[in-house]
Parts: structure tokens; C-alpha cells; sequence
């Protein structure tokens, strides 16, 4: 809960917003985009990218829907450890960290390499991350995104 706590003391971290379900679903619609654009890269630092970009967007339109705003990537992923683990496994919350490590690497770093068994497990895994996030959008219904929001703003306060 730590992590939580601090994410929520940055001005970019987690905070409350009205949930919106059109938001989350330009959110659905923008990884959709990286995906097809994952497929028509050829450039491993690409597809890189559009394979993270993938799982993020795939991962805050969650957020968006349940009325979380957060512009720390971390913080998303981390917020979904804690809050969407009866959705989401332990190994999908660190294929998520490690993409997240493997998009910093190829983008910000010209010394730096990511594993090919990262970078297939990547380009393999986005398309079914994506469509297990469209599937928990499906099934967060207005009790459980209530819920949520009311033990997520316990720590705000």
C-alpha cells in the first residue's frame, strides 16, 4: 500500500475522477491503434513501443471506467495490482512492469537491450491482454467499480 499512498501524493499519481465508460473506451480504441501499429512495425524499438502502448491503454481504460485519473505509469500498474487482482494475475500485473522496463530500455537507452524472450512474450501476449482488459470492462458493473472507488478514497483523504 505504500506505493499506493505515494502515487496518490503526486500531482500526476492516482486520483478520483467521475467514472467514465466513452473515455474508457477511446482508451480501448487508442490500443487498438498500437496494435495494428505493433503489427505493421518491422523495428524491434517499435514494436517495442506500440507493444507497451498496447497493454497501457488496454490497462487505463480500467482506471478510466472505475473514475481513476493517473499519469504516472507505474502508479496504473500498481493500482491495478491492489485494486483489480480479482481480474488480474499476479502475471499479468508483472508482464505489464516488465513491458513497462522493456519500453523505458528501448526508448530512452541506446546501451541497454531487451531479451528476445521479453520481446516475443510482448508482441504475443498485447493482443490477449488487450482483449482481457475489454472483458473486465464488460464485467465491472457499477456495485464493484463503487466499491473500488470507496477503498481507493480511504487512502486519499
Amino acid at each position: 500500500m505504500d506505493k499506493i499512498k505515494w502515487c496518490t501524493g503526486k500531482r500526476e499519481g492516482l486520483s478520483l475522477i467521475e467514472p467514465n465508460s466513452n473515455l474508457a473506451e477511446a482508451y480501448i480504441i487508442k490500443a487498438e491503434e498500437a496494435l495494428e501499429s505493433l503489427r505493421v512495425n518491422i523495428i524491434k524499438d517499435w514494436k517495442i513501443s506500440t507493444a507497451y502502448y498496447t497493454i497501457y491503454f488496454s490497462l487505463y481504460s480500467l482506471l478510466v471506467k472505475i473514475g481513476i485519473k493517473c499519469e504516472i505509469h507505474s502508479c496504473t500498474i500498481e493500482f491495478a495490482r491492489q485494486y483489480l487482482n480479482e481480474y488480474l494475475s499476479e502475471d499479468d500485473i508483472n508482464f505489464a512492469e516488465d513491458s513497462l522496463k522493456a519500453r523505458i530500455a528501448s526508448q530512452y537507452y541506446v546501451d541497454r537491450t531487451v531479451s528476445d524472450v521479453q520481446f516475443n512474450k510482448m508482441v504475443k501476449s498485447a493482443p490477449e491482454f488487450l482483449v482481457k482488459c475489454k472483458s473486465i470492462l464488460i464485467k465491472l458493473n457499477e456495485k464493484r467499480i463503487n466499491e473500488i472507488r470507496r477503498s481507493f478514497g480511504k487512502l486519499e483523504l
